[in-house]
């Protein structure tokens, strides 16, 4: 396994572990209704598969601690692939894009992805050495 070394690559770590919960926790309070998502009626948010991206948030999340390059890189390409299909659904409807459950969740996915590419690269370049 490597192992990242400064404090601050530890940080970063930290970070896209904590993002990665807060996604979860976001997708939890708009499936309880607590964060809005706009104009959404209730047949389009299916709480089978918002529970679903939660739990696959939080596991990925813990996952990250592992520093596994292959599933690094598999989270980081599943991240961008739920944004990307967020934004190509929604791009017609900005009541939900930039509803509260719409801003936080995006917000703190693409902070995800951006620290998940971070650590992809500390990874990769410790492992060379």
């Amino acid at each position: 396994m490597n192992t990242l070394q400064s404090p601050a690559q530890r940080r970063i770590l930290w970070l896209a572990v904590g993002l990665a919960i807060l996604t979860a926790v976001t997708y939890l309070l708009m499936v309880w209704n607590v964060l809005g998502v706009g104009d959404l009626q209730v047949d389009e948010k299916p709480a089978g598969i918002i529970y679903f991206a939660a739990g696959c948030y939080l596991v990925g999340g813990l996952l990250i601690l592992l520093r596994n390059r292959g599933l690094l890189l598999f989270g980081a390409f599943i991240n961008a692939m739920v944004l990307l299909f967020f934004f190509n659904l929604y791009q017609g409807r900005p009541a939900v894009i930039f509803s509260p459950g719409g801003l936080i969740s995006k917000i703190a996915q693409i902070l995800l992805e951006i620290a998940l590419i971070y650590v992809i690269v500390l990874v990769w370049k410790r492992g060379k050495k």
